[in-house]
């Protein structure tokens, strides 16, 4: 098989949710443990941190990943869904796993995975663990494909789990309410395994704080910890000034990435690591690595859509936010970039809430709807209606790249374009242009 031949294999034979949704979801751990009993149980060889949250778990999963790297660990990072390149989700010191090695994998299991029949996601899971052990890892940061309880990671035993927030996301399949999403996102808590919770909200805290005592875990709230005070960024980093509690942790932290909602996924990083120090002295990571991965983030993990800027004269901005609380989160940022006009490129997913989405976006924007080259995506007349709805006028149109190149030539040299909406957006904008990424 070449690699076309095992990516189309994994594309199209086994149930695939970045492109069928629901259907492929499996409400079970039963065929990722066939998976790694087959395999010989790779995922107990290497240790484990594992991430699950509504939003920021992939920024969590890399920030993490850098630091552990600059600390001289090797170290593998498991992330979904991928933008360009199926590769993306399985590294090892921020290089994708080769092609040769997903060919071989598939094809010397192929004929038992049809007896498991498993889904795409559970088949990269199995890859990922089994590469990870291949590779001698000397520590994985892994993060959930959606939710916690049932999804295909969570037959690790981590050292650490990490969640960052929770937000009304994936509903359909997590419950209607934030207590009920938590219940599913703290089915990551193991026994004694010491857990950090991002951001402490009153609904979910006791859902937390009664699964960790059920389970004797440790528990730790990032918010109610470490504190954060941005001093100034560039146009490349942010610096900021940190303390744990009282004192100085940190006088001038910089972090290389940009967005303002990356505060949030710093805190919950940094006390992830100063709960590491407490419980794991012997591999204590020091201030030192801490702070040369977190400036050279996006370098050491190869880190991809989170606020990439494409483009300086129009500015041309890509994230993959992709409900309401991501978008929340990015706004702020978009509208205080000095722009004289805003052109919105924007596609979703036809399981979000678009309009609560859309209902972040300002009313001044200029937009261009489209459909992202999925099955899942919402039709770009459907989003249309929907922005429409929202107080949101724009031309619809058949692709991505048509809507991009139609926002482009309407642009101006001091106009900002934002192309996003979901990850499958950013992924089909980034195929296409992003050779162009500064």
């Amino acid at each position: 098989m070449t690699y076309k031949q095992t990516l189309e294999y994994l594309f199209s034979a086994l149930p695939m949710y970045q492109r069928v949704g629901n259907v492929a979801i499996k409400k079970d751990l039963h065929n990722i443990r066939a998976l790694c009993e087959m395999l010989d149980q790779p995922q107990e060889v290497f240790p484990v941190i594992h991430v699950a949250g509504t939003n920021g778990k992939g920024s969590t999963s890399h920030m993490l990943a850098a630091v552990f790297q600059s600390a001289g660990k090797r170290t593998g990072l498991y992330t979904s869904p991928h933008y360009v390149d199926f590769r993306e989700r399985i590294k090892v010191d921020g290089k994708e796993i080769s092609k040769q090695a997903v060919i071989r994998f598939t094809e010397k299991y192929k004929d038992r995975f049809e007896k498991i029949r498993p889904s795409f996601f559970e088949i990269t899971v199995a890859m990922a663990f089994d590469f990870f052990r291949k590779e001698k890892v000397d520590i994985a940061i892994i993060e959930t494909g959606l939710g916690g309880r049932l999804d295909s990671t969570n037959i690790l035993t981590p050292l650490m789990s990490v969640i960052t927030n929770i937000g009304y996301d994936h509903m359909q399949m997590l419950g209607d309410t934030l207590p009920a999403i938590a219940y599913e996102k703290a089915g990551i808590i193991k026994s004694e395994v010491p857990v950090v919770i991002g951001e402490w909200h009153k609904q979910t805290a006791p859902v937390f704080k009664s699964r960790a005592a059920e389970m004797h875990a440790p528990i730790h709230f990032a918010s109610k910890h470490i504190h954060l005070e941005k001093i100034r960024s560039s146009g490349v980093s942010q610096v900021f000034h940190v303390t744990s509690g009282r004192d100085v942790w940190f006088d001038n932290l910089t972090l290389g990435l940009l967005a303002g909602y990356q505060r949030y996924n710093l805190a919950t990083v940094l006390e992830v690591l100063y709960r590491w120090n407490r419980y794991y002295p012997d591999n204590r990571i020091t201030d030192t690595a801490i702070r040369r991965g977190l400036r050279n983030v996006k370098t050491l993990t190869n880190m991809m859509g989170r606020w990439m800027v494409l483009g300086r004269r129009p500015l041309v901005i890509t994230d993959a936010a992709h409900n309401a609380e991501g978008m929340k989160g990015i706004m702020p940022e978009l509208l205080k970039s000095k722009a004289a006009r805003r052109h919105f490129v924007l596609g979703v997913v036809s399981d979000k809430d678009a309009r609560k989405m859309l209902s972040v976006f300002p009313k001044d924007g200029l937009y261009y709807w489209c459909k992202a080259d999925i099955p899942r995506s919402k039709s770009a007349d459907e989003l249309q209606k929907e922005g429409i709805a929202c107080g949101l006028k724009g031309e619809t149109f058949g692709s991505v790249g048509k809507a991009f190149e139609a926002a482009y030539a309407e642009a101006e040299a001091a106009d900002l374009i934002f192309v996003g909406g979901s990850s499958y957006v950013v992924g089909d904008f980034l195929s296409a242009y992003g050779e162009h990424n500064s």
